[in-house]
Parts: C-alpha cells; structure tokens; sequence
C-alpha cells in the first residue's frame, strides 16, 4: 500500500466563502450543488447541509460523459431517495443542460412556482446560488447556460474567488460562489478521490504516492482501464502498478531506472482529461450508512 502525508486544503478564501454563502442564502430561492459524477459522494460537500439549511436543492452530477453510466443511474437513484432534484450532465459539451431549468421549475422549485401561480406574479424572477468544491465545473456551467464567458474556466481549484450575478434569458439570475472545501478531511480516502480529480491543488502533494493510490483505486474498481490503456497487470501494489506503466511508456532514466515523477503526472493527466475511459471511483452501496 502507497504511503502518503495526511491531505488537508482549507486556505482563508474559503473560510470567506463559508460566509458568503450564509450571508446570500435570504437572496436565493433555491442552491444548486455541483457534483463531480466520477466521486458523488466525495465531491459533496458534507457542511452544505448545516450552510444551506431548508433551501430547496438540486445536485447536478457534472462530468457524467468521463463516469461510468450504470454507476451513474446508480447515484441518480440513491439521491433522488434523499429528497433531492438531480440532474447528470456534461458542462463543457453542454449535454444534458437542456434539462436543467425545467428540472428546476418542475422539480426543486415546483412548490414555490405552484405559488407564484396561485398569486399571480409568476413573472418574478428565479434566484440561484450555484456551489460545489474547486474544480468541479461551476464556471462551465454558468458559461453554457448564460451563453457567454463571463466566469473563468481554467483546469486548477481556486480560480473563482468571489460572488458574481449571471442572468440568464429565461428570467433565471444565478449567484456563482467560489468553490468551498470543509476544515479537515475526517476521511483520507475522501481526501485523496479529490486530490485523484484535481479538486486539491497538485502542489501541495507527493505526486508519485497520489498516482500510486488511483492506480490501487483503479486496479480495484475499473482493472480493464489499465489494461487497455497501459497494457500492464493489475495485481501489486500502488508503486508496482506505477513502476509498470512507466517502464511500458519508455519513461526510463540513467540506469534502467523508472521516472516514476513522469509516469505519476502522465496518469493523473489521463485520468483527468478521460482518456483512460468511463471511470466512477466510488458507489453508493460502498457508503457507510
């Protein structure tokens, strides 16, 4: 089993994030939360709760094209069980984002439209507040529905560091937060299924013993990834798997000796972009109750 130092990420922005989203709550009729579909559970922030409180809530599971979609439909059902409205789509390519307003008039929002009706001021607009952690896609997602460029979008946690109003045509007004982690990482494996997606900046880790616990990860919940991606055998342990793929890349160094630094950020860059497959590192049935 790979080694690596405890992971904990909380820097003084998004202890003023914590603030900011209790201080807007009175502002918005609902919250969406933002998922990354490859670690539903992981991604979600467990202080949203006690933040939001009784807001109505959707969680909408980004990233659905690079997740498995049987384990998908999994987590779609297991959340819907809890009371929410969820949504799975693509923020990038914009597929699935169709259903998105209708889900939220339809669905996390339909008791307060039903009584918007019945008073005859259903012309009001709709307020969102829009979460999640770092990196998980907030911008594209206010890009693809606002149809413009107006949050930034780059591949690193912590781009977004204050609230911004987007309106959209349909008398929709999204408030964009920054993205929030929480104080401590009770759960390492939690901790490093965020560090595997790039939620935790790269930077502040052992790279080599990050790539040698999702190659544990993988070997475990998707084996025929690396076989086809790297053509290597899946059984050992974590720095064994990493050894392999970089002696099958030919990232060999003086000696004979494997750049296991090369290797760790080519598979954690693969990984990222999709390239090794549909991946969901965790599912709903491997929760503690």
């Amino acid at each position: 089993m790979a080694e690596m130092a405890s992971i904990q990420w909380f820097p003084g922005h998004m202890t003023k994030t914590r603030r900011m989203i209790q201080s807007n709550l009175s502002l918005v009729d609902g919250v969406v939360e933002i998922l990354d579909a490859r670690i539903p559970m992981s991604s979600r922030n467990p202080e949203m709760d006690r933040l939001v409180k009784n807001k109505p809530r959707m969680l909408l599971l980004n990233k659905s094209d690079m997740a498995d979609d049987s384990a998908t439909a999994k987590w779609i059902d297991f959340y819907k069980s809890k009371g929410f409205t969820v949504l799975k789509a693509d923020c990038k390519s914009g597929n699935g984002l169709k259903a998105f307003l209708p889900a939220v008039k339809n669905g996390m929002l339909k008791e307060l439209m039903d009584r918007r009706r019945e008073k005859g001021i259903e012309g009001a607009p709709l307020r969102l507040m829009i979460v999640g952690i770092p990196n998980v896609g907030k911008s594209s997602f206010i890009n693809r529905m606002s149809k413009s460029k107006k949050a930034k979008v780059e591949d690193r946690p912590g781009v977004t560091r204050t609230k911004q109003w987007i309106k959209l045509g349909d008398n929709v007004e999204m408030l964009d937060m920054p993205g929030v982690l929480w104080p401590k990482f009770e759960d390492q494996s939690v901790a490093r299924k965020l560090a595997f997606t790039g939620a935790v900046k790269d930077d502040i880790l052992d790279i080599e013993a990050l790539a040698a616990f999702l190659l544990e990860n993988l070997a475990q919940h998707s084996p025929k990834a690396l076989v086809d991606r790297y053509k290597i055998e899946t059984d050992g342990e974590g720095f064994e798997l990493l050894e392999r793929l970089g002696r099958k890349r030919g990232m060999l160094v003086s000696g004979g000796e494997v750049n296991t630094e090369r290797a760790a950020i080519t598979l954690l860059d693969e990984f990222r972009s999709g390239k090794l497959g549909k991946i969901t590192l965790e599912l709903p049935e491997e929760e503690k109750p």
